[in-house]
């Protein structure tokens, strides 16, 4: 069978690609290195769409879960990972959890007996130079492969640890303790400051030591993380004021509630061009999850913090796709090329398939000449998107869920216990105008 786009991959997103391609008409070659002598350190099968990890693809409420709101969207767009997931689902309570074996199996079946896909059990070494094609190699992504990503993007690395800060919504941080202010007064007032006393400082400090910890993996334990990305739990080891002197240094800082520095201070960065989220500067860790939340909210300012995102410390090869990718997912130095799946930065199996699914609608309609509209930015995928595409900031781009941080505020007054409804509500809304536009297949 002669392919008209070739695909890189058979995780999640790749997955999701061919079979948005296929279903459209269009012809398909999908690359996968597992079956043919090759494997990942995670993977245990050659099955495609192998979870890793986790069993679940998280919360299915679509009326209060930006998650569950993708879910509903995927579905509504025909795609078969929720198909498959639905199909092999086990009890999770409000979540879709799956059993893992039984959908992977399903989703090979169903690509390898349809007549638009041809699976190749094969490695690819090397970016295709003509004819439409897609990269959704994931976080493992074969050594010879990145580099010839490396390559193309300019990128001075792709594999290593990757150190993410924790992300709060920006409307959860308590601004009659922090305030707005650049050290010095530098610049514009573009950064909130949390300030700490010493008694505040010490508690924190403690907690941070104390604090339980995850562990590498196995095939996690010699790749090198820089200097400038130690957690922060590992600097509060080195004695008690390496943080004052490090990423709560407290100088050039006055606190308007005294009119003095306070003893530390913690600095958080608009992270996204909406000014909804904020990353803790200097804050990746090793923590676990329930850890952070409760030792993070110890932080003056941040007692009711909700998290777009907690941090963490893993191996990762992604690129800076706001940078280095167009609206459509396309390289912008090699625009037969587009990426989907973690390697653009998302975070998350159904993340990942969504971005799967969108590349493959891009690629269908341009295979047959024509051309897709992006969907709404006040849909979930449209959200997720936007943030991949140029919504978030370049230099500090690290791996993200879909959230309602993503997605344009809702207008007017809103209670806050109302406002997930209006999001939901808002994104079915966009997604039903959208989908009128697409194509007929």
């Amino acid at each position: 069978m002669t392919h008209q786009v070739h695909i890189i991959g058979g995780g999640l997103a790749g997955s999701e690609a061919a079979w948005q391609l296929a279903e459209a008409g269009v012809r398909v070659r999908l690359s996968e290195m597992r079956g043919s002598g090759e494997m990942t350190p995670a993977h245990h099968t050659d099955g495609l769409a192998e979870l890793v990890c986790s069993n679940s693809f998280r919360s299915d409420d679509a009326e209060h879960n930006a998650v569950g709101l993708l879910h509903a969207e995927m579905r509504a767009l025909g795609s078969i990972i929720m198909a498959c997931g639905d199909e092999h689902r086990v009890p999770a309570g409000s979540a879709l959890a799956v059993d893992r074996d039984g959908f992977s199996a399903a989703v090979t079946a169903r690509l390898s007996g349809h007549p638009n896909i041809e699976i190749v059990r094969e490695r690819v070494d090397t970016l295709p130079a003509d004819g439409l094609a897609i990269i959704a190699t994931g976080p493992l992504t074969a050594a010879p492969l990145a580099e010839a990503i490396r390559g193309a993007t300019g990128a001075d690395a792709l594999a290593f640890f990757d150190a993410i800060a924790p992300i709060v919504h920006r409307d959860s941080i308590d601004m009659d303790i922090a305030w707005m202010a650049a050290r010095w007064d530098k610049g514009g007032k573009d950064y909130i400051n949390c300030p700490m006393t010493e008694e505040q400082y010490r508690a924190f400090h403690q907690a941070l030591l104390d604090g339980d910890k995850t562990e590498f993996r196995e095939w996690e334990k010699d790749t090198p993380y820089f200097e400038g990305c130690m957690p922060i739990e590992v600097m509060a080891s080195r004695g008690l004021d390496t943080l004052r002197y490090g990423p709560m240094k407290p100088v050039g800082l006055d606190d308007p509630g005294t009119g003095r520095w306070p003893h530390a201070v913690v600095q958080l960065r608009q992270d996204n061009a909406l000014g909804t989220l904020w990353n803790i500067v200097g804050f990746q860790t090793k923590l676990k999850y329930a850890e952070q939340v409760r030792i993070f909210r110890m932080i003056p300012g941040l007692e009711n913090a909700e998290f777009a995102r907690l941090g963490g410390l893993h191996r990762n090869t992604f690129i800076r796709s706001p940078e280095l990718l167009d609206g459509e997912l396309r390289l912008k130095s090699a625009p037969n090329v587009r990426f989907a799946g973690q390697i653009t930065g998302c975070e998350g199996y159904v993340e990942s398939a969504a971005i799967g699914l969108i590349a493959g609608r891009f690629a269908a309609a341009e295979a047959k000449g024509g051309s897709l509209d992006v969907p709404p930015a006040e849909t979930a995928l449209g959200a997720l998107l936007g943030h991949i595409t140029g919504g978030a900031e370049a230099d500090s781009y690290q791996p993200m869920n879909v959230n309602f941080g993503l997605f344009p505020p809702v207008t007017g007054r809103v209670k806050k216990a109302e406002r997930k409804a209006r999001y939901t509500s808002r994104a079915r809304d966009a997604l039903a105008d959208w989908m009128e536009t697409l194509p007929a297949v």
